[in-house]
């Protein structure tokens, strides 16, 4: 399997934005995090971080017949980009959606997902331990 794994807007803040919120791992935790579980599975991996919208979409559209799955964490891009949705149902790439926190217990706004609505799951509340979830379930999905 070829994963693709976008984080959005302030991610690479991870350790320093908000620690009561996101905790005081940092961006390259997570991404080691991601990459030990892919390389125990023998999951090609490939990361893009943006905090710049149409880049995001760019690297959605590149993915087309080159990536089998794709993981998006959207950031703040969640709850205002109808643009990222349409990139992900354009390529029809299978997607899982996560979110570090638990955005149902946040603020209102967060409380909206365009992209939940293309993905086929999303997952919240749960830290990294959120990523190897939607790993878990984009492995069975491609192995069905």
């Amino acid at each position: 399997m070829k994963l693709l794994v976008i984080n959005g807007p302030n991610l690479n803040m991870l350790g320093i934005r908000e620690p009561n919120i996101y905790g005081r791992e940092t961006y390259a935790d997570l991404l080691k995090y991601i990459g030990d579980i892919c390389e125990q599975k023998g999951i090609e991996v490939e990361f893009f971080q943006s905090n710049h919208e149409g880049s995001i979409i760019d690297r959605i559209q590149e993915a087309y017949q080159k990536s089998d799955a794709l993981l998006i964490n959207p950031g703040g891009y969640t709850h205002t980009s109808v643009a990222i949705p349409d990139a992900i149902k354009a390529v029809a790439i299978p997607t899982v959606e996560v979110h570090l926190s638990d955005v149902s217990q946040r603020e209102d706004f967060r409380k909206i997902s365009y992209v939940s609505y293309v993905a086929a799951k999303t997952i919240y509340g749960k830290g990294f331990e959120g990523y190897r979830e939607a790993i878990d379930f984009l492995e069975d999905l491609l192995n069905k």
